[in-house]
């Protein structure tokens, strides 16, 4: 049989589900102010994206215009693709202490290896 859980108990459960959720509120919020940055082209363009790719800044520096249009093109997605990354890389980092030791923490990627590519080719 099951014992009844006295006042105590569920008084400290209760507490211990207002800390998880305050807790998991700040990591949404962390979360979604997450940016990464990507250069390419040597540093003349300069991407950033929040951790699913969507382009919040790109600057491209004036000597950049001299690449043409597809090397140009090229360089804006590679360093979106490299920010998307970074941003994918930095919001593991807040949510891997919120897995560790759950049957989810092994679906994290791997350091390093950011959320998919993004980065493609155009074709000529």
């Amino acid at each position: 049989m099951f014992k009844e859980p006295d006042d105590t108990e569920l008084g400290r459960l209760l507490g211990d589900h207002q800390r998880d959720v305050a807790a998991l509120e700040g990591l949404r919020d962390r979360l979604a102010e997450v940016r990464g940055r990507g250069e390419a082209a040597d540093g003349r363009v300069v991407a950033e994206t929040t951790q699913d790719g969507a382009l919040t800044a790109l600057s491209i520096d004036p000597r950049a215009m001299r690449l043409g249009s597809d090397r140009l093109a090229e360089a804006i997605l590679r360093a979106s693709a490299r920010a998307a990354r970074a941003a994918g890389e930095r919001a593991a980092d807040l949510v891997t202490p919120f897995l560790a030791g759950t049957p989810l923490e092994h679906a994290l990627p791997e350091s390093g290896s950011g959320p998919p590519g993004r980065e493609r080719r155009r074709s000529r």
